[in-house]
């Protein structure tokens, strides 16, 4: 006589339950999987516009290091403390240079306009847009006159004291307020203002 497994619906309920449960978990998996994915495209961005935000901050260096004659024409930010007057998005043509002779000052306002347009996105154009840069990319450059050097007699040698280059864009999600003002309030909020900024002297060269 054969025996009845009157067990076996049970067992084949309990496998039902377990695909399910097994598919509920795989669900999550995924959904959990997306949500990495998108944090690490936001990572990834805002690394790629760190970078070019450094390339353009020490680029602005190197032109006031080649245009020393010229130097004070660099100083766009008059408000350092506002992070007001800077160039890129939304700034008006800096003034002209008259520091120098026509030759130094057509120098320095070429290399001026070329690191606003630089900041404007020109280095690379996409259907007519410019997108070479940042989100609203904005460079300010201040000079600190109190923190020039003296000399033998503690005269305050002129062209001496710190220069501060300064980039701001804007990142893609919300951190911290930047201890560092440049195109303060133009990004929404001030969480989501990045800024990479670099302090120098000129060399005093006789």
């Amino acid at each position: 006589m054969n025996s009845v497994n009157f067990l076996a619906p049970r067992n084949s309920g309990f496998t039902m339950i377990e695909v399910l449960v097994s598919l509920l978990v795989i669900t999550f998996g995924l959904l959990g999987l997306a949500g990495l994915q998108t944090r690490m495209q936001q990572a990834e961005f805002e690394s790629y516009q760190r970078s070019q935000a450094l390339v353009l901050l020490y680029d602005m260096v190197d032109r006031i290091n080649i245009n020393r004659a010229t130097a004070p024409c660099f100083v766009i930010t008059t408000d350092p403390a506002a992070g007001v007057n800077y160039l890129g998005a939304g700034a008006a043509s800096p003034p002209a240079c008259g520091y120098s002779t026509s030759g130094n000052n057509a120098s320095a306002d070429s290399a001026i306009a070329e690191w606003d347009n630089l900041l404007k996105g020109a280095a690379e154009t996409k259907v007519g847009n410019q997108v070479g840069a940042m989100i609203g990319a904005r460079g300010c450059i201040s000079y600190d006159s109190a923190s020039e050097l003296p000399d033998p007699a503690g005269a305050a040698l002129a062209g001496t004291g710190i220069y501060t280059v300064t980039v701001a864009w804007q990142g893609t999600v919300e951190t911290f307020v930047p201890p560092v003002s440049c195109a303060n309030n133009l990004y929404g909020t001030e969480l989501r203002r990045r800024v990479v900024s670099t302090t120098f002297r000129l060399a005093h060269l006789k």
